[in-house]
């Protein structure tokens, strides 16, 4: 393998305008994607995440600065490249009039090595049932879940997942999200590019908030939450009459605080919650926008 063995993707610098657009949609990005890393790439729509993501697959040329992944640029790697990688697009683009185990035994057809099982991938995402429809017979949600699995059929070892669990119902999310986890638990690189805050929380070990074509923030989900959260314990407890009440204390005082063991022991406690920013309000924050 080329470059460094715990690093799979490189950027530094990286610029991309489009032609004849006026404003780069690139704007000088620097990151890094280590081997077994879930990298989160999360703004909102416009704001280079899909132009940086096409850079890395290598469907855009002309970029300027550094683009690497496994030392070379994504370009020069020729068609071996994609025998490596796999990619799941935001919308479904599938051969309708073919059922979808045909359309996953084509995209198979397409590889040198040995491709997983359709339909056991079929099956872990709910369409076993559906694995002789036409495609073309789906709904938008069952289309989503076979771009996913089909991003899967040759066991690549860099996956680009671009918003994996748009439009799926929370039963299906969660079975994505279940083997995205699984892909990661295997060694397996994945780039996710979304605009969810909940599915990102959930699965990145880093996360780039994306602005403008810069990357305006980039950590671990937990630093960047606690690093803006309020140092806060908000309690709810039972009244004397039976209703809820809520009380908060500072979480640095909380040994020596008298209401706060006063509230302990004379109340029944229903919840205790620090006041933990979410991803979403750090993104506010750090942004001054927020997502749709």
């Amino acid at each position: 393998m080329d470059g460094d063995a715990t690093e799979v993707i490189r950027v530094r610098g990286l610029t991309y305008t489009y032609p004849k657009a006026e404003q780069p949609a690139v704007r000088g990005m620097d990151f890094s994607v280590g081997c077994g890393e879930i990298f989160g790439f999360l703004g909102p729509s416009g704001a280079g995440k899909s132009t940086t993501q096409k850079l890395l697959i290598g469907l855009l040329r002309g970029h300027g600065g550094q683009a690497q992944v496994w030392g070379r640029d994504p370009v020069s790697w020729g068609p071996d490249y994609y025998q490596r990688i796999g990619v799941s697009f935001e919308l479904p683009n599938h051969y309708q009039k073919l059922t979808g185990l045909e359309n996953l035994q084509f995209f198979a057809s397409l590889y040198d090595g040995k491709a997983a099982d359709p339909m056991a991938l079929l099956d872990a995402v709910g369409l076993t049932e559906y694995a002789h429809t036409r495609v073309g017979n789906y709904s938008k949600g069952m289309q989503m879940r076979l771009t996913f699995i089909r991003s899967l059929i040759h066991d690549p070892e860099l996956i680009f997942l671009d918003e994996p669990t748009s439009g799926l119902d929370p039963v299906n999310a969660n079975k994505v999200k279940e083997m995205v986890l699984d892909l990661k638990a295997r060694g397996r690189t994945v780039f996710l590019t979304t605009h969810d805050m909940a599915t990102a929380d959930g699965l990145c070990d880093r996360v780039a908030f994306v602005v403008d074509g810069r990357i305006v923030a980039l950590d671990k989900p937990t630093e960047l939450k606690i690093a803006r959260s309020q140092r806060m314990v908000r309690v709810t407890y039972r009244t004397e009459q039976g209703g809820l009440a809520d009380a908060e204390f500072g979480m640095d005082t909380l040994a020596d605080d008298p209401a706060f063991h006063a509230v302990l022991r004379d109340r029944q406690i229903e919840t205790i919650h620090s006041r933990e920013a979410s991803l979403d309000d750090v993104f506010v924050e750090v942004t001054g926008r927020r997502l749709a």
